[in-house]
């Protein structure tokens, strides 16, 4: 029935798919996000070490991180459809018995593990193995698109729920988080599929058109032949010079964005800002990346991954830069740099974060080899925040923190380089070169 509706549509049924993981990500994404705003009322009631409240998220994304192959291979066997299922349900579980936590252990269970496990299944790595496989020559402002979705679902939802945990108390928050994720994500889930010829569709919408013998014929965007024709499998990927390049650029991109975010709302706080402005920058983070991601992400179609993935990298050392300025001159200007700096640059990263490993290692097994680069990258999310903290409770300053992250910033440029998608498949702003050349 799905399969005669989505040829019927007078547009590609991709872009139903890109309409809902837009949603899925704006409001699973968030639910992990939001304990940026969780996490000042939560220290304030119990009195716990910073590092200690922080390793509920880092505790989470660890489990998460061993997580993500067996996500990878579940994508390849059981498709989209399950795997968000499984997220909306674990998502909606965590925030609601987050509500009757009283111990550390209590937060790492259920803000830990459950709704980063399930933020997981709705966020980026997932949404990002099915859906490459939908666009070929649009992959980037798909993808953009799709992720933008976390950009508005955070200036929608954050300052709301910082609202409720002004008026309520964090623990409403978790509640009123809770029943929303669970009665608006899983009708929507049921509309997702693994690839477009499950749906007896191509990607990208094409015509199904044959060539000599029969087959489907395509315009090649291989740059690599001889490592295009390998059926890559886990073992043989990771075999590779690239897949490693590729998994510590993965590593520190997630470093870099979670090391700031988790900390973000306190620091701006303790530097003179008042909650409300704290919870509102958090949110116009988001905001700037929905341009932002955008614009990157169409812009990579064009150019290359390589160059706006280094444009994300330079935007986290920019705000890392105006973090350390702000501790000593706490003005809106240098807020507003921060802002644009981590949103409309950082988060371009996003848009091409699926796309590099869809061009490198694109097959059958794709899913556990992105899965398990997803294992690096989450183990990253994790140690950012956490080595935050750590620093913050032994020095008082986050200074020195700031400054790792610019270190590591910088590394995930190098790793993208290194692994160099682009000398494997082209995108579609540059297959004429090829054609050229050949």
């Amino acid at each position: 029935m799905l399969a005669q509706f989505a040829r019927r549509l007078p547009f590609f049924y991709g872009w139903i798919v890109v309409a809902v993981v837009f949603v899925t990500m704006g409001v699973g994404v968030n639910a992990r996000t939001a304990f940026s705003l969780l996490f000042p009322p939560i220290l304030q009631e119990f009195g716990w070490d910073r590092a200690v409240t922080a390793g509920a998220f880092s505790f989470g994304f660890m489990v998460s991180a061993f997580l993500s192959p067996v996500l990878g291979r579940m994508m390849d066997s059981r498709g989209p459809m399950i795997v968000s299922l499984i997220g909306v349900i674990a998502t909606a579980a965590g925030l609601l018995l987050a509500t009757l936590a009283r111990e550390p252990w209590h937060f790492y269970a259920t803000l830990g593990v459950l709704v980063a496990a399930g933020s997981v299944c709705l966020g980026y790595s997932c949404q990002a193995l099915f859906l490459s496989a939908w666009f070929v020559r649009r992959r980037g402002l798909a993808l953009s698109i799709a992720f933008a979705g976390v950009g508005v679902g955070s200036i929608v939802l954050l300052p709301l729920l910082q609202r409720i945990i002004e008026q309520s108390g964090w623990r409403a928050a978790c509640l009123a988080l809770g029943i929303f994720a669970a009665l608006l994500l899983t009708p929507l889930v049921f509309l997702l599929r693994r690839r477009p010829e499950n749906l007896g569709l191509l990607a990208d919408g094409d015509e199904r058109v044959t060539d000599g013998a029969g087959g489907v014929a395509r315009p090649s965007n291989i740059v690599d032949p001889a490592w295009a024709a390998i059926e890559w499998t886990l073992a043989r990927a990771m075999r590779t010079a690239r897949f490693w390049w590729l998994a510590l650029a993965f590593f520190c991109a997630l470093f870099m964005w979670y090391a700031v975010q988790v900390h973000q709302t306190k620091y701006l706080i303790e530097t003179g800002f008042t909650a409300h402005d704290a919870a509102l920058a958090l949110g116009a983070v988001s905001l700037a990346g929905v341009p932002g991601q955008i614009a990157l992400g169409q812009l990579s179609d064009r150019i290359g991954r390589e160059i706006v993935w280094s444009i994300g990298g330079i935007g986290f050392v920019l705000t890392y830069l105006a973090l350390l300025a702000l501790e000593s001159n706490p003005s809106p200007v240098l807020l507003w740099v921060m802002v644009i700096a981590q949103g409309a640059l950082g988060y371009g990263v996003t848009s091409v974060l699926g796309a590099v490993a869809a061009e490198i290692f694109d097959g059958p097994h794709y899913g556990s080899i992105f899965g398990t680069l997803m294992f690096a990258a989450i183990s990253g999310g994790a140690i950012g925040p956490w080595m935050a903290g750590m620093v913050h409770d032994a020095t008082g300053s986050y200074a020195i923190a700031w400054w790792i992250s610019i270190g590591v910033s910088l590394m995930t440029i190098v790793g993208i380089w290194m692994a160099a998608p682009g000398k494997v498949r082209a995108v579609a702003g540059r297959i004429g070169r090829i054609r050229q050349a050949a």
